[in-house]
């Protein structure tokens, strides 16, 4: 049985850009083996608390502890200790799948050799083997989804932030890449979620947080949430929490307005 660690803690983590105040104070603490469900609208803070996590932004008051140190500009050791999926990511299309990764993994501190062969083992489990030595340029959206999730997991992280993960995944890869993520859950692994599509959040996640207007509103497992909101879906508490309650109004006005003569 694995033993559950803390693996993050934010305290009272604030953000600015000018005169406009994105977050406005986080508290988190987050323990090994979570799959959280990071959601919000557009705006909430969500990409910027996950890049202030990553060292990508800075200027921000309050504490953040990772595994347990405290992150600053001078300490990145953290950092070969996390996987990332970006929800944009631009790929080196000149080159191959095999140069690309075995790039990013020597950039964790894989050997070569290693790198190799764990990313073509990688690639083969995910059908890709035949392309591995291709160049990125003409792969599908799917297959480049693909070689940025194996870049993520490729040195093995103990924290990884996934942002929009299944774009371009066809239904087969969808059911693989979610029990990918139950059998890191499960291993200890702790995973941050961030989707718009609120039925594989909700399906996924054992803790979901949401986050409006640089604050968390909701924090709890999908039953929780539920139970506080008597709410039936994810979406739906979505709504109640965030105020969004116009999209039937909207949905109307626009069909009414594509149906004039």
């Amino acid at each position: 049985m694995t033993i559950q660690e803390t693996v993050l803690v934010l305290k009272d983590l604030q953000k600015n850009y000018g005169a406009k105040q994105v977050l406005k104070g986080i508290d988190l603490a987050v323990e090994s083996g979570q799959i959280i469900g990071y959601i919000g609208p557009n705006g909430a803070g969500k990409s910027t608390t996950i890049k202030i996590l990553l060292g990508l932004e800075g200027d921000y008051s309050g504490s953040i502890e990772i595994f347990g140190d405290k992150i600053s500009d001078n300490n990145v050791d953290y950092k070969r200790r996390i996987g990332y999926v970006p929800e944009i990511a631009e790929l080196y299309d000149n080159l191959t799948a095999m140069e690309y990764l075995t790039f990013v993994g020597e950039l964790y501190g894989l050997d070569h050799r290693d790198a190799d062969y764990k990313a073509e083992k990688l690639m083969e489990a995910f059908g890709l083997e035949q392309v591995y030595h291709s160049r990125i340029a003409s792969y599908s959206k799917g297959m480049r989804q693909k070689v940025l999730i194996i870049s993520s997991l490729l040195h093995n992280p103990d924290l990884l932030f996934l942002d929009e993960p299944l774009s371009g995944l066809d239904a087969n890869s969808v059911m693989v890449f979610k029990e990918i993520l139950a059998v890191l859950a499960a291993q200890g692994k702790t995973i941050f979620y961030s989707s718009h599509i609120m039925d594989v959040v909700e399906k996924i996640s054992n803790r979901i947080i949401l986050i409006n207007d640089g604050k968390i509103v909701a924090d709890g497992s999908f039953n929780e949430l539920r139970e506080q909101n008597r709410e039936g879906t994810l979406e739906q508490i979505f709504n109640q929490l965030t105020g969004f309650n116009q999209y039937k109004a909207i949905a109307e006005e626009f069909v009414s307005i594509v149906q004039e003569v």
